[in-house]
């Protein structure tokens, strides 16, 4: 089996994908609470350690936000299989990365990095523009081998949707000329943070009464599938422009 390149700049859209990047202006010189809020919250919803939104550069993948692998700032992007999802263009699973054929899959130096760090769980989702460019990925990671099914998928992919709406709607409040804009991205910030962690707690009642297991449990997944789906909507109320996302393009 051929070997998923990290390397993007083959991609013939590969100058305008990364001025798209530097455009939204996201990469994390400031932290920002809510996009840890995301992260904490995809941890949870899929019982894994650690869950990331990269942001996949020229030479090197950064982190927006970290849930489970303090100090880990920024990598070079040979090493991450995140860069992998961008070239791909599509969500990556890989359930057991101990075994040689999934490990065949990656390059060399992904490979060894993977297994210096003891990761044996990766799935991750595209973050898209309003026209499709690919900046980076939300993913989740664990150190044991763990099964992933397609409503699973469908809901990381739902996850990743939410993570690309706040990119572009931080970017047009932030770089508006009134202040308002400013105040309103703000606000934003907080009242979408506390929805996150009602959905957090909804999400713990349920692990409650389900379990917490792999694959998530159906009675589980369909109301935080829908609670993701109401976040969405409140995302497009603030959104000073049309609907742009479906999270279904790339499921």
């Amino acid at each position: 089996m051929t070997p998923i390149s990290a390397d993007l700049t083959y991609l013939p859209n590969e100058t305008e994908r990364l001025q798209a990047l530097h455009h939204y202006n996201v990469m994390p010189d400031q932290q920002e609470s809510v996009f840890d809020r995301l992260v904490q919250l995809s941890a949870q919803l899929f019982s894994l350690p650690i869950s990331l939104i990269a942001l996949v550069d020229a030479e090197e993948v950064a982190y927006k936000a970290n849930q489970g692998l303090p100090g880990l700032l920024k990598q070079p992007r040979e090493e991450t299989i995140c860069a992998m999802v961008v070239s791909q263009r599509t969500p990556l699973v890989f359930t057991n990365l101990t075994q040689p054929d999934q490990l065949k899959c990656l390059t060399t130096i992904a490979s060894a990095t993977a297994q210096a760090k003891s990761l044996q769980f990766y799935a991750g989702a595209p973050l898209h523009t309003p026209v499709h460019h690919l900046i980076g990925t939300l993913c989740v990671i664990g150190n044991q081998p763990r099964s992933f099914g397609g409503e699973e998928r469908q809901l990381l992919v739902q996850l990743a949707g939410l993570v690309s709406e706040l990119i572009t709607i931080r970017h047009i409040c932030l770089t508006h000329q009134k202040v308002t804009a400013h105040d309103r991205w703000q606000k934003l910030q907080i009242l979408f943070a506390e929805e996150v962690q009602q959905l957090r707690v909804l999400a713990g009642y349920l692990f409650a009464e389900f379990g917490a297991k792999a694959p998530v449990p159906v009675g589980v997944l369909k109301p935080v599938a829908r609670r993701l789906d109401d976040l969405h909507q409140l995302l497009q109320q603030h959104h000073p422009g049309p609907i742009w996302y479906s999270p279904a393009a790339i499921a």
